[in-house]
């Protein structure tokens, strides 16, 4: 699977460069949600403009990032294509993820979250 990340002061940001998100992948995927949040990693920004395909393994693997990262911080995503949003929707999990639109907005997600948590975030 393709994938790196970026560190930062308050948050990483994992680029999944990969086009389809399937149960090729999908386990070695989770594993890297749980590692990061095992290494410390407080709150994740997944950027996911490469990937254009999605199935339900792939979908269990974000819910895995989700809740690996719902205690420390939050899980984030972005640059979500049509076609996956749709299947994300239809699944309902938009209701209970972190979805939006620019790498900014996500950076506000972080920091929003670490305020409502009591955390603090430096700026």
């Amino acid at each position: 699977m393709e994938f790196t990340v970026d560190k930062y002061e308050n948050y990483s940001i994992a680029k999944i460069q990969q086009e389809k998100v399937d149960s090729t992948v999908a386990p070695e995927l989770k594993s890297e949600f749980m590692k990061l949040a095992q290494d410390g990693v407080k709150s994740l920004i997944v950027d996911m403009e490469a990937v254009k395909y999605v199935d339900s393994s792939g979908l269990s693997a974000f819910l895995v990032g989700n809740r690996s990262f719902d205690e420390s911080g939050v899980f984030v995503l972005y640059n979500v294509t049509d076609h996956v949003m749709k299947l994300i929707s239809i699944s309902q999990l938009d209701k209970v993820m972190n979805i939006v639109s620019s790498q900014e907005e996500a950076a506000d997600a972080v920091l929003l979250s670490a305020i409502n948590k009591g955390q603090g975030a430096a700026e």
